[in-house]
């Protein structure tokens, strides 16, 4: 593997920070069958599109498409100071039919 294949794999295993839990995450998952995922502030669609396809390849799962969001952090008070919370990105996946994410299985070089 050359130098430039390995850091652009290493900087796709860095992309996608952890999957969105939430009501609203699972209701838009069971309506439009997406998954929502934190990611990192600079990531672009394709970098997006291409780590999901890593991490997941035992599973051989595909990207349809891919929406990212910016969301902004909230403002919040910490006894007489006002203080702001990080921006974040997130990003909805769209996977193609038949296919679906499964977070409880380990990929071949993870161990349990």
């Amino acid at each position: 593997m050359n130098k430039i294949a390995f850091n652009k794999h290493e900087r796709l295993m860095q992309i996608v920070l952890a999957p969105q839990v939430s009501e609203k995450a699972t209701f838009i998952g069971e309506k439009y069958k997406q998954i929502i995922f934190h990611v990192a502030k600079n990531a672009t669609k394709l970098e997006v599109k291409d780590a999901i396809e890593l991490l997941w390849q035992d599973q051989k799962v595909k990207v349809n498409r891919v929406q990212i969001a910016n969301v902004k952090g909230k403002k919040k008070r910490f006894g007489k100071f006002m203080g702001k919370r990080s921006d974040w990105k997130k990003a909805y996946i769209s996977i193609k039919e038949g296919k679906e994410i499964n977070f409880t299985e380990f990929s071949k070089g993870e161990t349990k």
